[in-house]
């Protein structure tokens, strides 16, 4: 993670998967059932909870 220069709450196993799920759908416009075989969710409804964080703080983590 230091090498990387990420810090803070992203600079954890949870912090880099909803950092890679925001930018996948947000980003990267990836469909949200690609995201959820990707992040291993069972339910497309924990998925869709990665497209509704679009603010910036958000977007700022997931671009680090």
């Amino acid at each position: 993670m230091s090498e990387a220069n990420i810090e803070g709450a992203q600079a954890t196993p949870k912090g880099l998967q909803y950092g890679f799920g925001i930018y996948a759908i947000a980003d990267c416009k990836i469909p949200l059932n690609m995201v959820q075989k990707w992040l291993g969710h069972a339910e497309i409804k924990t998925t869709a909870i990665y497209a509704n964080a679009i603010g910036k703080e958000e977007r700022d983590i997931a671009n680090k």
